[in-house]
């Protein structure tokens, strides 16, 4: 039985272990994190993904976690609502269509129930090193022992630690897209009612949503820029650059900044797109934004992440183990699919892309090709 380490805890990985242990393969994840992450923006899980998680079983576990939004207002600057739309949110696209909105940490615990029982998780423990000879790859940890696996994935995202030990620093793959996202959560003092609203001043803006039966708010916030010189870590600096950018806005700025100044699930990264091309470099491979993040703006993320873990898993079984040609035919099958998925992100450069564009690149991939 061929070992396997993934490296994150989020989606991505636990999906790939759910696979592989289905195909027989003993995964392990290993998680920096001391559990389970909470807090994250709405994800969306949408065509070809949607065939995934019903393989797994939570298909209608995940439809019953789905927001209910009944529409979106777009404000100006001020606060006033210049237009509406009872059939479409800017995060989740039409409203009457079958795929799926969900809260990310709400995903992340079904995944993770779903696996838990049967998979060995490694929380609050990290990748330090990789040396891989023709036996194996020998792993060194931050606080566990070293062990031995006979592959290793990268499913760490956009600043994946595989990917850095592996192929080399982050800045030879990171294409910066001009822009920051903040998400953080907020009692709702607006009380809206399955109702969001998105505003946009200038190079600012966010879109806000009310979750949890709108006892709560989920803030998402952007502003254009260069890149930072910050380390994505420095959560104090991000959060107070984040504070002062929303203090200075004209409708609700001053508490935005004050929820963003308490927010225990404060978050706020680079708009980044990962491009590389190889995935895998000897007994070591990539999954998801490790490999090739498509960035929140794309809408894609979480659904490359559930359909890349699948092809991977299924590349692997077909291949008896033999890593070689299982990576080679998994970039082979996904590579179209995460470029039509990428191309998302930049085809409309500040607004959602098309929808036909949407609908063509979720279906882009058949899981029995």
């Amino acid at each position: 039985m061929q070992t396997v380490l993934i490296s994150g805890g989020g989606i991505a990985g636990p999906v790939l272990a759910y696979w592989l242990r289905h195909h027989g393969f003993a995964p392990t994840v290993v998680e920096r994190a001391p559990g389970r992450r909470p807090g994250g923006q709405a994800v969306d899980i949408r065509g070809v993904a949607l065939e995934v998680v019903e393989r797994m079983g939570l298909l209608e576990r995940a439809r019953s976690m789905r927001t209910r939004m009944r529409g979106m207002s777009i404000l100006d600057p001020d606060g006033h609502e210049v237009d509406r739309s009872t059939e479409a949110t800017f995060s989740s696209g039409r409203l009457d269509s079958e795929d799926i909105e969900v809260l990310r940490e709400d995903l992340v615990r079904l995944v993770y129930d779903h696996t838990s029982a049967g998979i060995e998780y490694l929380f609050g423990d990290s990748i330090t090193a990789l040396d891989e000879d023709e036996s194996g790859v020998r792993v060194d940890f931050a606080h566990g022992p070293s062990r031995t696996f006979d592959l290793v994935v990268g499913a760490d995202g956009l600043h994946s630690t595989v990917r850095r030990l592996a192929f080399g620093p982050e800045e030879r793959f990171a294409h910066h897209l001009g822009s920051y996202l903040s998400v953080f959560s907020a009692d709702n003092f607006l009380g809206l009612d399955d109702w969001q609203m998105w505003l946009r001043d200038g190079e600012t803006g966010f879109g806000i949503m009310p979750v949890r039966d709108n006892t709560e708010l989920r803030v998402a916030f952007g502003f254009a820029s260069a890149p930072l010189d910050r380390d994505h870590r420095d959560v104090a600096t991000l959060r107070q650059l984040v504070v002062d950018r929303l203090a200075s806005m004209r409708w609700e700025g001053p508490r935005l900044a004050e929820a963003a100044r308490k927010a225990p699930d404060f978050y706020c990264d680079a708009m980044a797109q990962i491009r590389m091309d190889q995935w895998s470099r000897g007994r070591v491979t990539l999954l998801g934004d490790a490999g090739y993040c498509p960035s929140p703006l794309s809408g894609q993320g979480t659904s490359l992440a559930l359909v890349g873990a699948h092809v991977l898993a299924d590349c692997l079984a077909r291949s008896g183990g033999d890593h070689r040609t299982a990576y080679a035919r998994y970039e082979q099958r996904m590579r179209p699919f995460v470029a039509a998925n990428q191309a998302l992100a930049t085809e409309n450069p500040g607004g959602p892309a098309a929808e036909e564009s949407v609908a063509h690149a979720k279906n882009a991939l058949s899981l029995d090709s």
